[in-house]
């Protein structure tokens, strides 16, 4: 499997192979499991999606640090990728961390797809 790159790459994935409903659900359920109070409706469109998890993100690393991490460990974002980001700005690492958390969430519907 090849990870998209950029995020209008990992949604032209998701929605051509009409998986982009189970990814929101994918995300909702690991946002429930980390116990942050963010739910999409299925219809939410992408861009709504992207700024709201950035949102979210960066509230968590400045307010809910220990929430923040615990929200990796759920979602199982690489700690070798958390590492290699710049953690100087906040709001540009909450943006990557956004992504990075989008294309674990994709990684895990497109193998249940495929091998489920």
């Amino acid at each position: 499997m090849r990870l998209p790159v950029t995020f209008e790459d990992l949604i032209d994935h998701a929605e051509a192979s009409d998986l982009y409903t189970k990814l929101i659900n994918q995300v909702n359920k690991d946002f429930l499991l980390a116990n942050i109070d963010l739910d999409f409706n299925e219809d939410t469109l992408p861009s709504s999606v992207k700024c709201v998890l950035h949102e979210t993100i960066f509230r968590l690393i400045q307010e809910r640090f220990a929430d923040y991490l615990n929200l990796l460990y759920i979602v199982d974002v690489s700690e070798v990728k958390i590492r290699m980001l710049d953690g100087s700005d906040a709001l540009r690492l909450s943006e990557q961390v956004t992504f990075l958390v989008l294309q674990r969430e994709w990684q895990k519907v497109w193998y249940r797809y495929q091998y489920g």
